[in-house]
């Protein structure tokens, strides 16, 4: 069910933490119709935007936060394929297609996105045709991190350096401090191991393994990281 309040219009700005994203790509006159079509809406955590399998309402525009975009089997189980930032179009291939969404997608922590209905969407890209080739650009973006994501499940060699490499991505967004890199991965163990294709065990031995080699620490959803270099040379070695 969603639970959302609605935001300022003014939110929607290309600098509003979704800088480089797709709002950055649009003309002065396809921004202002954006804003005026595009509805803000702050979700609360572990709110589900859109469902895998649910018929395409329209696009989200994440401006603040990070959604988590899963998928699941008839089984029950759970692959988070990746964790969505700012500045990110979600549910675009399927508003496109008017196929059910892929995925499902679930806010972190407290999110801002703004949400264009699927017809208005289509009336924006028809009025203003150039912004097909951002649309592009984004399902690229998307193409790119999945085929990523498949080669970390598949190809990388051990729990350790799928973990390792799960928090050294994690540090282009990070805070450096003097204790070292600080990285907000809210996730329980169950979410890490759904995100690197492991078991819920594996990690919690592979966090402790790391936390004994004084690797990484970890405060509820935060990780430290002391020495980037040290993380990467054990996951390689």
């Amino acid at each position: 069910m969603r639970t959302a309040d609605t935001c300022e219009l003014n939110s929607i700005q290309p600098g509003k933490g979704a800088t480089g994203g797709f709002l950055s790509q649009l003309s002065p006159a396809a921004l202002k119709e954006f804003q005026a079509l595009a509805i803000p809406t702050s979700y609360p955590s572990g709110s589900v935007l859109f469902l895998e399998g649910q018929a395409p309402r329209g696009v989200f525009l994440l401006l603040e936060g990070e959604i988590k975009l899963s998928l699941g089997s008839s089984g029950g189980k759970t692959l988070i394929l990746r964790l969505a930032r700012p500045g990110e179009l979600l549910g675009l291939m399927s508003t496109i297609s008017g196929q059910p969404y892929e995925l499902t997608g679930e806010a972190m922590y407290p999110c801002q996105v703004a949400y264009l209905r699927r017809d208005d969407f289509q009336r924006f890209l028809a009025k203003f045709p150039e912004v097909n080739q951002s649309v592009v650009r984004s399902l690229s973006a998307h193409y790119r991190s999945a085929c990523e994501q498949l080669r970390t499940l598949g190809l990388s060699g051990s729990a350790h350096e799928k973990l390792a490499k799960l928090l050294l991505d994690r540090c282009e967004s990070a805070v450096d401090t003097r204790e070292g890199m600080r990285v907000r991965l809210p996730l329980t163990h169950e979410e890490i191991a759904e995100l690197i294709g492991t078991s819920r065990e594996t990690v919690t031995r592979t966090l402790s393994e790391f936390r004994s080699r004084r690797l990484v620490t970890r405060h509820g959803g935060t990780f430290i990281i002391p020495n980037r270099q040290a993380l990467a040379s054990f996951a390689a070695a």
